[in-house]
């Protein structure tokens, strides 16, 4: 009976240990297949989290290059309509002198022994194009004079410090070119003049002293009488200079560089001192070409070229009476 009874106790404990281990490998085998699950569970998130920040940086990316574009795009406007606004041209009113519209002045009509003094004056830069004429300036030694409107990107002011430091004259042709601002009224014609007379004296040091009127000094577009503004210029001691001589690319009509040679060569015969109108902006590039053959033609006939100083022989359109008197003298 004890043998019986000792056998299922030891049957019943073989059992229990059995029941135990299968119980420990089932906990180990779950516990296992919990972490599996857990581990590739934590590696999807993980996954699917490297993906949402990679698609966020892809995004942020795309975003910044947005930003970049978009102020790029804003930049591109605010250059098209600067200088839709600086290359302004009123569409009636509006013609380029001549001598035949300036004051009639035979004192500076030369005779056969006279010496032609050339003053060559680039109107609306800087520009594009205003490196190229300084470089043929600088090759050929010869000082010109430079009517500059207004612009703050850096490479106009350093145009405008080039143009200083090389010995030319900078002169003001207006900050906007614009005429239906700049001629509304004395007021608005002072506020453009000031403005671009501290930039070019903070960018250069140089106070500038010359004005060229945007169109002239006979413009048919203003709204104020013109002496109001040449009297205003008188009493800050600014010398404003109109012309005698016009290359042609002012005008509507294309001409050759040979031809806007031509054009200022057989005019400069004609008098003592001559105000030789160029432009200085993007779109005259034949300007840039004649340049060169221009200067080497006047030089060719023994005229001497200047750039505009206090001495200049004062050629004005509508000189006030006084003025006209003066220039007698």
């Amino acid at each position: 009976m004890d043998k019986e009874t000792n056998l299922t106790d030891r049957l019943e404990r073989k059992n229990r240990v059995k029941r135990m281990k299968r119980v420990i490998v089932t906990s180990i085998l779950l516990w296992f297949l919990i972490s599996v699950i857990l581990l590739i569970f934590l590696l999807v998130k993980v996954f699917i989290l490297e993906k949402q920040v990679s698609i966020l940086a892809s995004n942020q990316a795309t975003l910044s290059q947005f930003a970049e574009d978009y102020a790029a795009y804003q930049n591109a406007v605010a250059r098209a309509i600067s200088e839709t606004e600086v290359n302004e041209e009123p569409k009636a009113g509006l013609r380029e002198p001549t001598v035949e519209t300036a004051v009639l002045d035979e004192e500076n009509l030369a005779g056969p022994e006279d010496v032609h003094k050339v003053y060559l004056t680039f109107d609306d830069g800087p520009s594009q194009n205003t490196e190229a004429i300084l470089d043929i300036l600088k090759e050929c030694d010869v000082k010109a004079t430079f009517f500059v409107i207004g612009k703050e990107d850096e490479e106009s002011e350093a145009a405008y410090k080039r143009i200083v430091e090389e010995g030319h004259t900078l002169g003001i042709h207006s900050f906007s070119h614009k005429y239906s601002t700049i001629y509304d009224s004395l007021a608005e014609f002072k506020a453009d003049f000031y403005r671009l007379q501290r930039l070019l004296e903070k960018k250069t040091g140089v106070k500038s002293e010359f004005y060229r009127f945007p169109g002239s000094s006979v413009n048919q577009v203003s709204n104020t009488e013109m002496d109001e503004f040449t009297g205003f210029l008188n009493t800050e001691g600014v010398t404003w200079f109109d012309w005698n001589v016009s290359s042609g690319d002012a005008t509507t009509q294309t001409y050759t560089k040979e031809e806007l040679v031509e054009n200022v060569v057989n005019d400069v015969e004609k008098y003592k001192t001559s105000i030789v109108l160029l432009h200085d902006s993007d779109a005259k590039g034949t300007t840039v070409d004649a340049l060169k053959p221009m200067i080497e033609a006047l030089k060719e006939k023994g005229c001497v070229l200047l750039p505009i100083d206090e001495t200049t022989y004062h050629v004005q359109y509508a000189a006030p009476e006084e003025e006209t008197e003066m220039n007698e003298n």
